[in-house]
């Protein structure tokens, strides 16, 4: 997991600034409304729609948007739009992976902001399959170190179920498998330990390292992509080190 935690900080201090612009917040709603479009207006019931509302909360999106978005999918109210899940893959600078998930109303508008996004900043579009085998399904919770210690974590969570927990630097990452992770996130809290966010996600069964140039373009491609508000989550397979992470700011 080298070069994962100063990457994975950066990435959260640049989701703040989305958040004021807006874009994260439309996506979170976005997240909200599908969850409950799928499995049902119940929090309590549908526990991805719970892990929706839990960090559309905790990234401080207002309650009234959230439980609009919660109505809209559940039929409760009108107006919520018919989002289609979308995904396409491709490669940025220095042969690393992208795998890009859309949640669109535009199938046609999101093919050509992914597009334009990837080879207008040094990438290129691959076809279906040609890198999602180089990444695994995983659930993944992300716990403050500010509420719990490495130990806290790992008794919890292993106990229901996680692989791994990971240092990224001012979270703990805890990974398990999708199925399981309902119970993690439950255990986690019931041994008193808040946690960020809970959600299933696509982690690089391999990662390939890149040096400072390749790791600019990555991270252009990567900037230019969740611009999108079509695309909700961009994930890659770049291990960009923590000294390259110090050069290129």
């Amino acid at each position: 997991m080298s070069g994962h935690s100063k990457w994975a900080t950066t990435k959260h201090k640049k989701a703040a600034i989305d958040a004021k612009r807006g874009k994260l917040f439309a996506k979170l709603v976005k997240n909200v409304e599908v969850a409950a479009r799928t499995g049902g207006g119940d929090p309590d019931g549908n526990p991805t729609l719970y892990d929706a509302i839990q960090k559309a909360k905790k990234n401080s999106v207002p309650l009234d948007n959230i439980e609009r978005a919660r109505k809209r999918g559940s039929g409760e109210e009108a107006g919520g739009a018919e989002w289609q899940t979308v995904w396409y893959e491709g490669y940025a600078g220095g042969g690393v992976a992208l795998l890009v998930e859309c949640l669109t109303d535009n199938r046609n508008r999101a093919a050509s902001e992914v597009r334009v996004a990837v080879t207008r900043n040094g990438g290129s579009m691959g076809d279906a399959g040609s890198v999602s085998y180089l990444f695994t399904r995983k659930g993944v919770v992300l716990v403050s170190k500010e509420g719990a210690s490495e130990d806290d974590v790992t008794l919890a969570a292993v106990e229901a179920g996680a692989e791994d927990v990971n240092d990224l630097g001012e979270s703990w990452e805890v990974v398990c498998e999708p199925t399981d992770l309902v119970a993690v996130r439950t255990a986690l809290q019931e041994a008193g330990v808040d946690y960020e966010s809970a959600e299933t996600s696509f982690l690089p069964s391999m990662e390939v390292p890149v040096g400072e140039d390749d790791a600019k373009k990555v991270m252009r491609v990567v900037d230019a992509l969740e611009d999108s508000d079509d695309v909700q989550n961009v994930y890659t397979n770049a291990d960009i080190s923590d000294e390259v992470m110090e050069k290129i700011g």
